[in-house]
């Protein structure tokens, strides 16, 4: 079975492969076509390009096991990525609409040429992104790596304006319609914006040790609740670090034990809690039974 961290990796090194081609195809395009809302996609691609390489650096350096100066691991260099991520990406959306705009009340704007020839390439950009972001979907399913799912979602995007120049590009041939371009080109920006906004929301509180989603709370305290030996728990505290759930909680056991029964209720719990949301990272403390009793 392929291991979590090596699962990441290819999801990376996938990503900057298919953005390397996409940008090489989009300048090509472009050349040929003059058309903004290619442009808006090359220029999208060269981002992605940059933020595929900081997510590839960031996910290797990530599955770096915990030393002595960074004992919970490295895992938080994955939501420092994202959060870039949806900076740089709210920068292009930004760079891509004053260009529309500018463009749409030009006096003179530019001719598209060689639609046809734009509609192919961009055709091959839709099939190779549709591709990676199957794969890396799949990747953070399995593996709850954000960085993967914020390049995945960013991919995603990327596939509407694709499709959207396509659209440009034929109304342009067709009808003369050259205004469409820009058109397309701002509901491009505005999608970027949106989805930069989602991403760095999601990467701050991870940053700020906001506590897990509620479905893995609830799903760890069913565990340990209905655990043979446990009579109880408290102090259930939980910390999401880039793909890493942190939990840690105390659970209450017969006082009377020996130290190697108690120890062993402790171990096959937090394998159980281990086996249910893999990757997931326990500390258990161990207290007697408290007397309720008055």
């Amino acid at each position: 079975m392929t291991s979590p961290a090596k699962l990441n990796l290819s999801a990376g090194i996938a990503s900057v492969s298919v953005a390397v081609v996409l940008i090489a195809l989009k300048l090509w395009a472009l050349g040929e076509t003059q058309a903004l809302s290619v442009a808006a996609s090359l220029a999208d691609s060269v981002l992605d390009l940059m933020m595929s390489l900081g997510g590839l650096a960031a996910i290797h350096y990530a599955a770096r096991a915990p030393d002595a100066d960074h004992a919970f691991g490295h895992s938080s260099a994955e939501d420092l990525a994202a959060l870039g991520q949806s900076m740089f990406i709210l920068f292009s959306a930004g760079a891509i609409c004053w260009a529309a705009v500018a463009r749409l009340l030009s006096e003179t704007p530019p001719v598209l040429m060689a639609e046809g020839r734009g509609m192919i390439a961009m055709g091959i950009s839709i099939v190779l992104t549709l591709l990676l972001v199957l794969w890396q979907r799949r990747v953070a399913r399995q593996t709850g790596n954000r960085v993967v799912k914020a390049d995945s979602l960013h991919y995603l995007v990327d596939l509407l304006p694709n499709m959207g120049a396509i659209a440009a590009l034929w109304a342009a041939g067709q009808f003369g319609l050259q205004s469409i371009d820009s058109i397309v080109a701002i509901g491009a920006a505005l999608m970027l914006g949106v989805a930069a906004l989602n991403i760095g929301n999601e990467a701050w509180h991870a940053l700020m040790d906001r506590a897990a989603d509620p479905e893995i709370v609830a799903g760890v305290e069913r565990i340990v609740a209905g655990w043979p030996g446990v009579h109880g728990y408290h102090d259930l505290r939980t910390r999401r670090s880039g793909s890493t759930v942190f939990v840690n909680l105390h659970i209450e056991l017969d006082g009377a034990q020996s130290l190697t029964q108690a120890h062993d209720i402790g171990a096959a719990l937090k394998q159980a809690i281990r086996q249910a949301y893999p990757g997931i990272d326990v500390i258990i403390h161990k207290d007697p039974v408290r007397d309720t009793a008055p």
